[in-house]
């Protein structure tokens, strides 16, 4: 199951990465919110024409091997976006996620039963997608973000390939 998830984010990556993409960035800045598997509240900015640095702050839903995980991140993603047609535009890039995990788990040990919960959440995520830019300052994104996760406390760490889907608005400047 890893191995063809990450083979399914290489190709799609490498598809990503090989369209025909052109112009300049169609914003400098933008804010607003993601929905999806991933809520949170979302900057993008462009620091040169095509790259882009999307940073988003929020909880995200993650199942991890039988236990379903919420957690509070912030997840940076630096993406290379250009324009596909008119007013759509292309991305496709990567990024961590980092923060607190919010489920509690019971283990055994020498004295008995007990019961922790997991502090930390980390991962590495693909990101792609399009985004469509209005003659107006708002624009509409739709992403995918393949993933590897892992949730740790004192006691033990568990890993899983993750994903998401996730549909964003943003007022741009």
């Amino acid at each position: 199951m890893r191995r063809s998830g990450l083979i399914l984010l290489y190709i799609l990556l490498f598809v990503g990465a090989s369209l025909p993409l052109h112009a300049q960035a169609p914003y400098r800045h933008s804010l607003g919110a993601t929905l999806g598997t991933t809520q949170a509240l979302s900057y993008k900015t462009f620091p040169t024409n095509h790259f882009a640095l999307q940073i988003d702050l929020g909880s995200k839903y993650c199942y991890v091997y039988g236990n379903h995980l919420w957690s509070l991140e912030l997840a940076p993603n630096l993406m290379y976006e250009g324009r596909l047609t008119g007013n759509l535009y292309g991305f496709v890039g990567g990024g961590i996620s980092w923060g607190y995990a919010l489920k509690r788990y019971t283990y055994y040990d020498a004295y008995g039963m007990q019961s922790s919960n997991i502090n930390l959440k980390g991962g590495v995520n693909g990101f792609f997608g399009l985004e469509y830019k209005f003659n107006i300052p708002l624009t509409l994104q739709f992403d995918f973000r393949p993933g590897f996760r892992g949730a740790f406390n004192q006691y033990f760490g568990e890993f899983c390939f993750d994903w998401g889907l996730n549909f964003g608005v943003r007022y741009t400047f």
